[in-house]
């Protein structure tokens, strides 16, 4: 068992060479989640996120379950928020780190069941691997409640517009296998591999990737999602290409294929993009 002064509100943290790896722990209640328990798991994800020695992020859960959602015992989740909370819980979820904008890849190692919010966070990380047996689901209409945490925004674009339509109003199980087969997870595995293969997943990107190239396509391909001009799209991401194909992990890119030895890239992931993107202006 793990220190439990580790733990804080219900996270830990620890590095696996270049990648952060993220536990939920209250294995005891089921790694529901408290508030204070969301803030410090983005909190974790932002400082993985500012560092340069971590190249991934893995987050997954202790025990039996991914994470049972919102604690509903005292102490815990409250959803009829009276106006002091409103305004607190409003302005902690503005100012909240946004994965979709950290420029590290976040893999989520669902290794047992997850429902609500122990499913809408997850939603907003980049690769999914699932428990092929355990269950899942969007169970809010079955609380009185609607989805949240982006999920109405970014499921549709996931599995398309009849399949999140029909797991957000029925708010039904399904299994991890299932999941896979609509493209809610990258894949679905037996539970005793769900960590393995995303610590796998972390550590190729790790060892074979630019962080600068992984950073930046991240960035545009959740801002490509909001573009609907398909020419401007087009015309940024020829631009963007054009400017990596200057910096020196492009050369290093392909002298050490052509080298067959392993790439040392040198531009850090948070490389700024330029200010002027001109589509395709001469």
């Amino acid at each position: 068992m793990p220190d439990p002064a580790l733990v804080v509100d219900g996270i830990r943290s620890e590095h696996d060479g270049q990648v952060g790896v993220i536990w939920l722990a209250r294995p005891d209640r089921g790694n529901g989640f408290t508030s204070a328990m969301q803030v410090e798991l983005h909190r974790r994800l932002a400082e993985f996120d500012q560092r340069e020695d971590v190249r991934a992020i893995v987050v997954t859960g202790e025990g039996k379950l991914f994470s049972a959602g919102a604690d509903m015992e005292p102490g815990g989740a409250n959803f009829a928020f009276d106006q002091k909370r409103h305004r607190e819980a409003k302005a902690e979820i503005a100012n909240r780190p946004r994965p979709w904008r950290m420029r590290t890849p976040i893999i989520g190692a669902l290794n047992g069941s997850a429902v609500g919010l122990g499913l809408t966070f997850p939603l907003q990380w980049d690769i999914r691997i699932v428990n092929e047996s355990a269950k899942y689901g969007f169970v809010f209409t079955r609380r009185g409640l609607i989805p949240e945490q982006n999920s109405l925004w970014l499921l549709p674009r996931l599995v398309g517009l009849s399949a999140a339509t029909e797991l957000l109003l029925t708010g039904r199980l399904f299994s991890g296998a299932e999941a896979a087969r609509m493209g809610l997870a990258t894949e679905a595995v037996p539970g005793g591999q769900v960590l393995d293969r995303a610590l796998a997943i972390a550590h190729d990107i790790a060892a074979n990737t630019a962080p600068s190239a992984v950073g930046v396509t991240k960035q545009l391909l959740y801002e490509m999602l909001a573009q609907t001009d398909r020419e401007i799209a087009f015309g940024t991401e020829w631009e963007v290409f054009r400017w990596m194909g200057r910096q020196p992990d492009s050369a290093e890119g392909v002298a050490s294929f052509l080298a067959k030895r392993p790439p040392n890239f040198v531009v850090p992931k948070d490389v700024p993009l330029p200010n002027e993107l001109n589509g395709w202006e001469v």
